[in-house]
Order: structure tokens, then sequence, then C-alpha cells
């Protein structure tokens, strides 16, 4: 059995750590896995490392009973996760999505907390197609899940800053650096030839790729629209005379907990120091080295690098990492964040470029009875004369629109009602954010995206009983701890714990910068609604001026 060192103790690796270092770079025996037609499923162990190719194999949890109770096989399904630096797409890439959406899955595209889409319910014997369509579009989905590092985040809106392309460069650079460099995915999902029998070198990930999953985001202050401090590693832009100086680097956020497991807890990144434009990739390079070689490669509950930080100290990681740069981090550059929201409308950035971001209810684009927002953008898109850039938030920014361009993206966006569905939501659902839970994640215990929205539509009027109807409360759910819709890093954090039930957690900051605390434990409907309106009701008549529902619970409820 394979063994790690720990505390000059040998213990036992967990079976993913098997998985992959057997894997010859990825492949496994995926390519085995899916000419089996007796089966929409994949071989066991295929199932960890199809992650790694920007898949998950899940099933419809709402047909779970039928599908075990009949065999069928078939209502396995995968989703499929670009990988997107910064959350970038050409007009003729949306135009592509739009029509693989179509013709291989469910239809809906999912914007993630990421800055990326996903499509849900692909069978098996489509994988294969949808790679090659996206390749055409020359978009793919490698490394967007698995034990390496994930799509990397930036703030999105090119108005937080006249160089904001400077530091928007940065999510692909890193994201191409921190790629595996084994080809399996071009050989398995692409026909390409095999080039040798040795599996390709790999001086970052090895054959053992990190002990879980790696997130990198970049934030331009005052904004933290992109959750900086919720990642491993967290870049803050430093931009002095309108000149990029180089970004204060963190390391160590992670959300995910376990229920019942207190060795397990969210935590923001620590700020380390700073570095330079010309220190950055390596800085990040090497700290992703560390949680490779530091890492709990037996627990992958305790595996995250913030734990692995916890055990070094930050002073020893900081020590290691100077070790491994040849340089030492510099001292911390002030910086303040004062949001973390997106601009939504019509704004215009230096260069005259106008951008329109779009309300997308918890990042699902599809066509409804309220909006037929899919085909509304795919029109858009058809003109040629907008990118689209994603938000952390889940919305969609029609981006780099010329000034004379710009009554013709206007004209679609009042045919469809676009502009009145944004303007018409409310503060609170337009700061409100939650995970993908059922009926497709296998990790939820309760609704999450299916459900928030309805019960958006029962706290709203609370929140007008209380005069609170303008006031931009950030609210989240999860349909589990793992904290996908980053639910801690909320004002109001809603966490599953069985269908129907919640644990509410309130206090933590607007910026970003403080997480929330459980208040109450698994609540059911009527039970969030009833002490939700005993808060707003002391909040609305105790509060400081300026003080958000965040600090006021921080210091009413939590500290007391």
């Amino acid at each position: 059995m394979a063994e790690q060192v720990k505390n000059n103790e040998k213990v036992a690796l967990s079976p993913v750590e098997r998985i992959k270092t057997a894997s010859e770079g990825l492949r496994g025996t995926l390519k085995e896995s899916l000419t089996n037609q007796l089966t929409g499923a994949l071989y066991e162990d295929d199932q960890s490392l199809i992650k790694f190719h920007g898949m998950y194999q899940q099933d419809d949890r709402d047909r779970r009973e039928e599908r075990t109770a009949k065999k069928l096989e078939w209502l396995f399904s995968y989703m499929i996760r670009l990988r997107l630096p910064g959350g970038f797409l050409s007009p003729e890439q949306w135009v592509a999505l739009h029509e693989v959406a179509g013709e291989h899955s469910t239809g809906t595209i999912k914007i993630t907390t990421r800055q990326t889409v996903q499509l849900h319910g692909i069978l098996k014997s489509h994988i294969k197609p949808t790679i090659s369509d996206f390749n055409l579009a020359k978009l793919d989905s490698i490394a967007a899940c698995g034990d390496v590092n994930r799509n990397v985040t930036c703030s999105a809106h090119p108005n937080e800053s006249e160089i904001h392309e400077q530091v928007f460069a940065f999510a692909d650079k890193i994201s191409v650096m921190a790629l595996p460099k084994t080809r399996s995915y071009y050989e398995i999902w692409l026909d390409e030839e095999k080039l040798a029998e040795k599996t390709e070198d790999d001086p970052l990930y090895q054959d053992r790729y990190l002990p879980r999953k790696f997130k990198i985001g970049i934030a331009i202050p005052p904004n933290n629209d992109v959750d900086v401090l919720t990642n491993d590693v967290g870049l803050i832009a430093v931009i002095e005379n309108n000149k990029l100086i180089g970004f204060n680097i963190a390391a160590g956020g992670g959300l995910s907990s376990t229920h019942g497991n207190p060795n397990t807890y969210a935590r923001l990144a620590t700020v380390l120091g700073f570095v330079t434009v010309e220190q950055t990739l390596k800085a990040v390079y090497e700290v992703i080295t560390i949680q490779r070689d530091y890492g709990n490669r037996s627990d992958r509950k305790l595996a995250r690098l913030k734990y692995t930080i916890d055990r070094l100290t930050v002073e020893g990681l900081k020590e290691e990492l100077k070790k491994r740069c040849g340089f030492e981090l510099g001292e911390i550059k002030p910086y303040s964040f004062t949001s973390r929201k997106d601009h939504y409308g019509w704004k215009k950035n230096h260069q005259g470029k106008w951008y329109f971001t779009l309300f997308v209810e918890n990042g699902r684009v599809l066509d409804d009875e309220q909006v037929a927002m899919k085909t509304a953008l795919l029109e858009i898109a058809k003109t040629g004369k907008a990118n689209f850039r994603f938000t952390g938030n889940q919305n969609v920014i029609i981006a780099d629109v010329l000034e004379a361009d710009k009554p013709t993206i206007e004209k679609i966006l009042k045919e469809f009602k676009l502009d009145e569905h944004t303007a018409n939501a409310g503060a609170l659902r337009k700061n409100a954010m939650a995970c993908v839970a059922f009926n497709t994640c296998p990790l939820a215990l309760a609704e999450a995206q299916r459900y928030l929205p309805t019960l958006i539509d029962k706290i709203e009027p609370i929140l007008a009983k209380h005069g609170l109807q303008d006031d931009e409360i950030i609210l989240r759910m999860t349909g589990c701890p793992n904290g996908c819709g980053r639910s801690p890093a909320a004002e109001i954090g809603f966490v599953g714990t069985a269908y129907g039930q919640y644990n509410l957690h309130i206090g933590g900051d607007r910026e970003g910068e403080r997480l929330n605390t459980k208040y109450k434990d698994s609540l059911n409907e009527e039970e969030i609604l009833t002490i939700l309106d005993e808060l707003f009701e002391v909040y609305s008549k105790e509060r400081n001026s300026g003080e958000t529902f965040g600090d006021f619970s921080q210091r009413k409820w939590i500290l007391n």
C-alpha cells in the first residue's frame, strides 16, 4: 500500500492517490470505458480521472430510485466545465457554446461561481462530440476539475481599472503555467496519436498531481468581486500612478467543511507579502509546489492548502517559499476593499467602450416564461459586435461594445426585455448566489439553485416591511457544507443539512474579509422566515448610520 511520511510516521495514502500515480498521465482506462456500451457509467477508477479532463460523472437524483429499481444505466450523464481564465468568450465562441448546449446537453448554460460555464446531462456517447465541437471553437475543459489548478478568476469588469487588461492577462498566464503537461486529453477526446510510450515529464505535478483541488483568483481593489481571499492563492493587484507594480499575494483560503467534523473548517487566505510583476508567476508556482510536497494525501477532507499552512504555520510557509523562490516577499502594500458586487446595466470604460452587466439568477442561462435569455444572448453574439465576460457572481457582461454598435445591442436587449429583467431584480436577489446542488450534485444534502429564487420571493416582503428592500445584503446558499456557492463568506449564509433544512449563518462582512458564524441549526422554511423577520426588525431599528447587516450582526449577535 502506498504511504506518505507525516511527522516521521508512515500513513496510508487515500485511494485516489493510487489512481493518479497509476494512471499513466491521466489516461487510465478511459478509452475502454468510453467504448463499453453496456453502461452509461465509466469504470470506477476512471470516474476519478475524468475530473482532470474537466468532467464529472453524475446522475439525475430526482430519478435515482427509478434508475436503481429498473437498472437504467443510461441515466448516468456527465457535466463538462470549460477552462476560461478570467471568464472571456468571443461572440463566435458564444455561438458555439449555444449550439453545443442544445445538441449535447440539457440546453441550459450554467455560469459558475468561478467565471466559467458548465453543461449538464451529457450522455457518455456525446462526450467526444462535445469536446470536438468545443475544440473547433478553440475551447477546452483541461484541468477545469480534479486535483490541479482550476479555472483562474479575475476581476471581470474593465471599468475596474484603466489597466484591467494587463491584470486580466495574468489569469491566462497562470492558467497556462499550471496546466498538466500530459497529452492524454488530446489523445482520448480528440484522437491525437500518442507520441511516445513514456509518460510526459511534468515538473510541477509530477505523477502525483496535487493532494486536492487548487484555486487562484485575482482582484483589483477596491472591488473584491472575485472573493479573492476564498482562494488557495489570491493576488491583489497593486496599482501606483496607473501602473501595475505587482501583487499582494495571499494563501490558504478555502470554504469547504464537513458537518460533524471539527477538524474541517472554512478559512480566508492570509496575505503573505508583496511580489513584483516579474516575481509573480514564480511565487504562485512555488506555492503550488509546496502544497504538492506538503499537502495531506491520506485524508482528502484535510488536503487543501489551508490545512497545510495551518500545519506549517504562516511563517513556516513564507520561509519555505523564500527558499524555493530565491527571493523574499516584500512588505504588504496598502490596499482597501469597499465592495464586492457587479456593476449592473451600462457602464463605459476609459477607452469609450460600453459594457452591459446582465443579471443571471444563479447563473442559469435558459429561455423560460419570464425571459428568453438564451435566445437573446445568441442574437447578440450573432451580431459579432460584443464579447462576453463572466463574473464571479454568476452574471454575464456583454462587453467591449463600440459606441457605434451600442444601439444594435440595446435594441436586442429591449426586444427581449433583458434590460427590464436586470433593472427590476431586487437588491437582495442581485447579490444572492447558490450552488448547483440537486438534482445533479452527488454531495448535495438540500436544494440550492432551484430553491433560492422561491425563498427570496418570500424574504423580499419581509425586507420591505422593515424598509430594507434596497439594502444590498449578500445572501448565499449551498446544498452542503462544501462551500461551492461561497456561503461562509456571505452576510447571510444558508448551508444545507438535510432536504428542506439549513443552518443559518450570519455576520460576514460586505467586502469579503470576514467569514460568517453559525447562528441557528437545521431550520425549515417557516423557521427561516420567522428568524429573518426578527433579525431584520432589530437591524432596521438599532443599526448605526451606514452599518451593514453583516457588521451589525457581528456586533449585536455574534460577539455578544
